[in-house]
């Protein structure tokens, strides 16, 4: 899949979407068109390493609790 060009103010506006726990992967990709796999790529990208792996954790915890999450 072909990556889209993100201007900063996009890249940070992603972040703070993906961070959030009340907003899923679903409507990252609706309202800027990244898939989650393409979502989890930027994160790694931009967060530091131990935040990354923090972020990923929680989210995984998050869907293994609940049918619907990210």
């Amino acid at each position: 899949m072909k990556r889209p060009e993100l201007d900063a103010a996009v890249v940070g506006e992603i972040i703070t979407l993906a961070l959030s726990d009340h907003v899923a992967f679903a409507a990252i990709q609706r309202s800027h068109g990244l898939a989650p796999d393409q979502v989890k790529a930027l994160m790694r990208r931009e967060l530091k390493p131990g935040s990354y792996q923090a972020w990923r954790k929680r989210v995984r915890a998050f869907s293994d609790q609940r049918a619907v999450y990210k």
